[in-house]
């Protein structure tokens, strides 16, 4: 059994560019070492790691966050399918959380678009109770948890 691989063989195995992977390498996603004729060389079990990173960045997860994830996964050996559930449930209450604002967002959007108001100090999508007056001039996003 092929117990490494190329980054050849890691790309085209696990559709993603070349250029991808040496970028997930250079955010700590993935590893590789390299063999005796300077050629990176990634253990068989980053395919995984490169299909969860990939699923959690469709999700927007952004990436700091895939890394602290995976580097809670044990070092030492191969993390199972436990590992991976407890990896997962770390994402699931933001990912909960972001459709439920999303949710409450596009159900105040058919209000929202065309409305005319033109004023801030107005929208409740935007800034609600004019809440951003107390932090001053400027751009400001607000959370509509605020």
């Amino acid at each position: 059994m092929h117990v490494e691989l190329s980054v050849g063989e890691l790309a085209e195995r696990s559709g993603v560019a070349v250029s991808a992977l040496h970028f997930y390498e250079t955010k700590g996603l993935i590893q590789s070492w390299r063999s005796a004729g300077n050629q990176r060389r990634y253990k068989r079990e980053t395919l995984r790691r490169v299909a969860v990173i990939k699923a959690a960045q469709r999700l927007g997860i952004p990436l700091n966050t895939i890394r602290e994830a995976l580097d809670s996964l044990p070092q030492n050996r191969v993390p199972t399918a436990s590992d991976w559930r407890k990896l997962s449930a770390r994402w699931k209450a933001d990912l909960d959380d972001r459709i439920a604002r999303l949710t409450h967002l596009r159900d105040q959007l058919d209000g929202c678009i065309g409305c005319g108001c033109l004023t801030l100090k107005e929208c409740p999508l935007r800034n609600p109770l004019d809440k951003l007056s107390k932090e001053g001039p400027g751009p400001r996003l607000l959370d509509p948890e605020d």
